[in-house]
């Protein structure tokens, strides 16, 4: 088949001088998405002072059981319900290629940080749809103005939330075209308040950090509380040395 585009074909010197060039916009891009999130990390808490009820694959829970016990908790509202283009077999298109995107959120969980997607869809509804789409996303159904109350009524969005105790606060929101670059676990963080967490962020002081890469593991050999393995460090280490050689 013949590409219809215009096309510029070089040489392999003239393709890496291209190549060079647009690299500077790139690293520019990533410095400036860094600060971004920087300072989404400093932006304000609202309280969150109504209680709020779900549905869970267990009954009844609170927005606090939601976080699982962990300091952060992102909620995608997912559109899976009576008068959604699709139902019953199947979720909103848009929101199921948000869930098809998401990466295994043992890697969340490894860093405090829980999600969970919300839709009013009854829960066997929901365990139908995540068995016939292989989801094993938390997902619960929404019972009260949740979506209302959090801007995603009428329109997907994802809330994020920390908590101290039992106090939640609400720390950030994202929709439109945000939501559609959501789904890797670096982006997760990256609108948390927490971020990464790891040692080369601007965060605000106080932020738990460790050192970079080295809390990274299998999403099935994560433990609570471990300490990093010693040969990855070593590998990490190694990595990060070559790296600086190169771009220096």
């Amino acid at each position: 088949m013949t590409l219809a585009m215009k096309t510029h074909v070089v040489s392999a010197k003239e393709w890496e001088a291209a190549r060079q060039q647009l690299l500077v916009k790139e690293k520019a891009h990533t410095r400036a998405r860094d600060a971004l999130a920087a300072e989404r990390r400093r932006m304000p808490w609202m309280a969150v002072e109504k209680s709020y009820a779900f549905e869970g694959p267990r009954g009844k829970v609170s927005l606090v059981d939601l976080f699982e016990g962990r300091r952060q908790l992102i909620v995608y509202r997912a559109f899976y319900e009576p008068g959604v283009f699709g139902w019953p077999e199947h979720a909103c298109r848009g929101c199921s290629m948000v869930a098809d995107q998401v990466a295994h959120v043992a890697h969340l969980n490894a860093r405090d940080t829980t999600l969970v997607f919300v839709s009013r869809a009854p829960q066997a509804d929901i365990a139908r749809l995540k068995k016939r789409m292989e989801w094993t996303i938390p997902w619960c159904t929404i019972t009260d103005s949740f979506d209302k109350d959090f801007g995603v009524d009428e329109w997907h969005g994802t809330n994020v939330f920390i908590r101290d105790g039992n106090k939640v606060f609400r720390t950030y929101f994202i929709n439109n075209r945000g939501d559609e670059q959501m789904g890797g676990t670096w982006n997760y963080l990256d609108i948390t308040a927490l971020g990464r967490q790891e040692v080369w962020e601007d965060s605000p002081e106080g932020t738990p950090q460790t050192p970079t890469y080295k809390w990274w593991n299998w999403h099935d050999s994560y433990a609570p509380d471990a300490a990093p393995d010693k040969k990855w460090v070593e590998v990490s280490d190694a990595g990060e040395a070559a790296m600086r050689k190169q771009s220096g």
